[in-house]
């Protein structure tokens, strides 16, 4: 066998060796194109629950009240059952005037910590304005058997009392606000007032 021969023998083995290669690759299927890309935008990864209460809570300072609550709803959705949540939610409903709505949101809330004192009192202030008196002022008397040293709690409970024509009650309540805290000037006032002393 010549020289000339023993190349072409060797170019033609390596062309079928090609040819067999193609066949193979062609059978498995393509491979897919893939090139990494710098400039490709990469997606954020998804909010999770706390960001978004955290996001609501950036928009509530700004005055957002509305876009606050959208995404502590979202929040809601992702984590249901989440007692701070909910009483962010009540707070934005009743400072948007939607008080049955707040009602709910704080009700949900106290299902899950039934022991929040500043949740009742929350509660109590909106069932105050929606003149469920009886129901407010069993809220109250919660949020002053969890923490009794709460001087807003008695400030509220005797606005309530007045609006129940509970004016004796209502002195007293003030009176505890101001043991507590003697510059709370609100009660002060109030106070006064209904001593006749304004």
């Amino acid at each position: 066998m010549s020289l000339f021969q023993i190349i072409m023998l060797a170019a033609t083995a390596f062309f079928a060796y090609k040819i067999f290669e193609f066949v193979q690759n062609m059978e498995d299927g393509p491979e897919p194109y893939r090139e990494d890309r710098d400039d490709e935008p990469q997606l954020a990864p998804p909010l999770n629950a706390a960001d978004l209460v955290a996001e609501a809570d950036e928009l509530f300072k700004e005055g957002e009240l509305r876009e606050a609550l959208v995404l502590l709803q979202e929040a809601d959705q992702l984590e249901p059952d989440n007692a701070d949540t909910l009483g962010k939610m009540g707070y934005i409903l009743a400072r948007e005037g939607e008080l049955e709505e707040a009602v709910g949101a704080y009700e949900n809330a106290l299902a899950v910590s039934e022991n929040d004192d500043f949740t009742h009192n929350a509660l109590g202030s909106v069932l105050r304005r929606l003149e469920r008196y009886e129901e407010a002022a069993e809220h109250f008397e919660r949020a002053l058997a969890i923490d009794d040293a709460y001087e807003v709690t008695y400030f509220n409970y005797a606005n309530l009392l007045e609006d129940m024509g509970q004016s004796d009650k209502a002195v007293q309540m003030y009176e505890k606000a101001l043991a507590i805290r003697p510059d709370f000037d609100e009660a002060a006032e109030e106070l006064a007032r209904l001593k006749g002393d304004a």
